[in-house]
């Protein structure tokens, strides 16, 4: 099974021409994410999967899955 994380994008990096990244906060952790192949922004919401953005999502979904992760985190 494939998951893909919602986070917010705090800073894009458009210095290398075919690889467009950005900075993403999910959730309090900041990684690299590999924003390409979708049209966002800084602010925007997006789903990432194996450091790939894979769409952009509204901001209340984005925060509703991620408290959902958190609840899930707190049973292991």
């Amino acid at each position: 099974m494939c998951l893909a994380i919602p986070g917010k994008i705090l800073r894009i990096d458009n210095s290398v021409p075919d690889l467009k990244m950005a900075k993403v906060d999910f959730g309090g952790m900041i990684k690299d994410v590999c924003i390409q192949w979708i049209d966002a922004n800084i602010g925007d919401y997006i789903l990432a999967h194996a450091g790939m953005a894979i769409s952009i999502v509204n901001e209340e979904y984005a925060k509703e899955t991620l408290a959902d992760f958190e609840k899930l985190a707190k049973f292991n």
